[in-house]
């Protein structure tokens, strides 16, 4: 992300496993440059892979974490946070009341 100490970057597979998704607790005293990563990140995850579900793959577990459970949810009954394969898709929804900017 220009201007900022953020990349990110769709990096090979752990031989050690995937790092676990958690759900973060976003609290309204966020950087400001925290909120810009989260809404860049959704812009492009917006941009690759729309309405559809994907797998987690090598995507940045971190950032996903800010947004899982809000903006980014499961898209299976059954789900492991521990696995790249593990499906997800985005909550337009959600995405409307939190970052209504970015669906104009």
């Amino acid at each position: 992300m220009s201007g900022s100490n953020y990349q990110f970057k769709i990096r090979r597979a752990n031989p050690k496993g995937a790092t676990k998704l958690i759900e973060r607790e976003r609290y309204k005293d966020r950087k400001f440059a925290d909120k810009n990563a989260d809404k860049a990140f959704l812009v492009e995850l917006l941009h690759y892979f729309g309405e559809d579900s994907f797998e987690r793959g090598c995507l940045d577990a971190g950032r996903l974490s800010w947004l899982l459970g809000r903006e980014v949810v499961t898209a299976s009954e059954t789900f492991d946070p521990f696995s790249y394969t593990a499906l997800l898709r985005l909550d337009l929804g959600r995405i409307r009341i939190s970052f209504p900017e970015i669906l104009k």
